[in-house]
């Protein structure tokens, strides 16, 4: 379904109205849909899409997936948290995991920024540069 320019519009003064000390605020979007659900104003399927997909936009700028070949020390974890947090803003989920595929270094993802400093990313990087 199209969503109409209008429904965008609303959706967009509905998603900055949940947004506290530059953070999506949990509750303020449970209660902006609830209030939308039950005032159902004209075109709100739309808003509700087009609110829906804004919020999830930013779930995903605010995840942060860290992946290294081998288990990260506390004080490490802490270093990183600290220097993705000076770059992206307070506020982030981040996910420490091992992938012993990486061989060695770091690769992390957040939404569709994606930093690989591993031996594995480099190795392929090689692999396609010879390739041409």
């Amino acid at each position: 379904m199209k969503i109409s320019k209008q429904a965008k519009r609303d959706a967009k003064t509905l998603f900055k109205v949940c947004i506290v000390d530059g953070v999506l605020n949990d509750d303020r979007v449970c209660q902006t849909v609830g209030k939308v659900v039950e005032g159902k104003p004209r075109g709100y399927v739309g808003i509700l899409q087009h609110f829906h997909r804004l919020v999830k936009l930013d779930l995903d700028k605010r995840t942060a997936k860290v992946e290294s070949a081998s288990e990260m020390s506390d004080e490490l974890q802490v270093s990183v948290k600290a220097n993705l947090e000076k770059k992206y803003g307070a506020g982030l989920n981040l996910t420490f995991t091992v992938n012993a595929a990486l061989i060695g270094g770091l690769r992390i993802q957040i939404g569709s920024d994606v930093y690989d400093g591993s031996v594995q990313g480099r190795l392929t990087q090689l692999k396609n540069s010879a390739a041409l």
